[in-house]
């Protein structure tokens, strides 16, 4: 049985493992950070092609075959995504009508995840199939470890970790998925002639940056993890 552990961490207490939750909330603050600095810093940049964040996508995508996917704006700050379902690359507001080295980074980048959805990349059909999976481990891992903990009833515990376990590789298997469409964002750019010299390296640190922050979400919820198992794991040997 789990008794009264003030290490829990979750509004119960404080224990030396809170260090590795609070190392993972500076690393994301920090990328984030980062991330908005480059896109706003960038974003004054206009391209010498004067082509819009939609414009560059639309070329991007015909210059590799690839017409039964839509270019469409969508409300929000940086809600700029690809949705397989729909074959869509939705690009935010900032970014679907602006000229910048910054909105035509981003377009890019989700123009990556079509290329990646029409050639069958493997790491993006994996990380399709863990949605399900990751979104009930993101949504119910927590809270079954919090009544297990409170009504120490062990197996909640148990089921609750490994749940949140796999929102866990969720978020790893994301990171070669972003970063190879980053990869394929830039070498476009270039290769299609949509950017040229000095502002391919400016896109580049707008992709870097953006990358970084699933790099900083995926190292924290590892640690969070750790912790959990570290707390838990410590308990259940000495029960």
């Amino acid at each position: 049985m789990y008794g009264f552990y003030p290490g829990f961490g979750y509004g119960y207490g404080m224990d030396p493992t809170i260090i590795l939750v609070l190392i993972g909330a500076v690393l994301s603050l920090w990328a984030s950070a980062r991330m908005r600095g480059a896109f706003q810093k960038y974003s004054g940049v206009r391209s010498l092609s004067g082509l819009t964040g939609a414009d560059a996508a639309k070329k991007l995508l015909r210059s590799q075959g690839i017409f039964d996917v839509t270019v469409q704006p969508v409300k929000g700050q940086l809600t700029d995504h690809y949705d397989p379902r729909t074959k869509t690359v939705k690009l935010s507001e900032e970014v679907y009508d602006q000229t910048s080295i910054a909105a035509i980074g981003v377009a890019a980048h989700e123009c990556g995840h079509a290329m990646q959805d029409n050639t069958g990349y493997l790491p993006l059909k994996l990380r399709a199939a863990f949605v399900p999976a990751a979104s009930l481990g993101s949504s119910l891992g927590m809270p079954l470890v919090i009544i297990g903990f409170l009504l120490g009833a062990s197996p909640f515990i148990t089921v609750g970790i490994w749940m949140f376990a796999l929102a866990v590789l969720f978020q790893i298997i994301t990171l070669p998925v972003e970063f190879n469409a980053s990869r394929r964002a830039v070498h476009l750019l270039d290769s299609v002639g949509i950017l040229r010299g000095q502002e391919v390296d400016q896109t580049k640190k707008v992709l870097e940056a953006a990358a970084l922050t699933y790099v900083a979400a995926a190292a924290g919820s590892i640690l969070q993890l750790l912790r959990l198992v570290l707390i838990f794991g410590g308990r259940r040997s000495d029960d």
